[in-house]
């Protein structure tokens, strides 16, 4: 009798054998996607940084310190 393995959340592991072998086009197509996600990421970051306006929560904490002052 053949000994299944699992992994530590008990879904049954697939045995050696079964592995397919990635493909080339996978593994470029995997590469595609993350680089365009993290330029992505960059990207929404250094527009953040660059379009960033220091006052923009002013009003917010005219409203903290009217709730502050009624809360204490």
């Amino acid at each position: 009798m053949e000994r299944l393995r699992y992994e530590p959340f008990g879904e049954r592991l697939a045995p050696g054998g079964e592995a397919r072998p990635v493909s080339r086009a996978s593994k470029y197509l995997l590469w595609t996607g993350t680089g365009l996600f993290w330029s992505l990421v960059g990207a929404i970051v250094l527009a953040r940084a660059i379009f960033f306006e220091p006052g923009v929560f002013d009003g917010f904490s005219r409203v903290a310190a009217v709730a502050k002052a009624l809360i204490f």
